[in-house]
């Protein structure tokens, strides 16, 4: 199982990290072990200061698959939850500072939090999906499917010409604007329209 997560996916985003906003999608793994198992406790990592939430829609990858070309590329997916791709930001600005890569901001154990897993009818409309991220009952990021750069084929025909899709790989789809910081205590929900996927607190 690979954890595939696409950067500045959505234009607000980028401009508010100070980012140019992608002509092609950008593209990051996770390991296996990022995944925050559900009966797993998220506790701060011990080597940041500025732990971040990003809140994103989630694909689960149902079809094996290579060189998918985007007109087939919703036969590979079936099913969507919300996720947050936790970001350890202090260490990501000095990385970035230096030119160096982002595993340890991106990629380090439980960085990887999903909720239930919602599989997808044929009759949903994969560009007009609302999901968003309540921090201590307080909404802090709100999202559209609809304003993402890179819409979900598309995703999967790209990052399928570099790395073949498994089935149960895990694909977090980019974050709208209003990421932030979280501290111990703090009790996160993320929702899909309105029905809440999952919940955890920083511990």
């Amino acid at each position: 199982m690979k954890i595939i997560c696409v950067g500045r996916n959505y234009a607000a985003h980028a401009k508010e990290l100070g980012n140019d906003v992608p002509d092609e999608p950008v593209i990051f793994m996770k390991p296996k072990n990022a995944l925050l198992q559900g009966h797993t406790p998220f506790y701060y990592p011990e080597f940041t200061n500025e732990l971040h939430y990003e809140c994103e829609l989630v694909l689960r990858v149902c079809k094996n698959g290579k060189y998918i070309h985007e007109k087939q590329a919703g036969n590979y997916y079936n099913g969507i939850t919300v996720g947050i791709d936790f970001t350890a930001r202090d260490i990501q600005n000095d990385l970035m500072s230096k030119g160096l890569p982002w595993e340890k901001c991106k990629a380090f154990d439980n960085s990887a939090a999903i909720g239930k897993f919602i599989d997808i009818a044929p009759t949903l409309n994969k560009r007009n999906i609302n999901f968003s991220l309540l921090k201590n009952k307080e909404l802090v990021q709100q999202g559209n499917s609809g304003d993402m750069i890179f819409g979900f084929d598309a995703i999967i025909a790209n990052i399928s010409n570099y790395f073949s899709l498994n089935i149960g790989d895990l694909i977090f789809t980019g974050t709208p604007a209003g990421v932030g910081e979280c501290v111990v205590g703090d009790d996160l929900e993320a929702f899909i329209e309105k029905e809440m996927l999952f919940k955890l607190e920083i511990k």
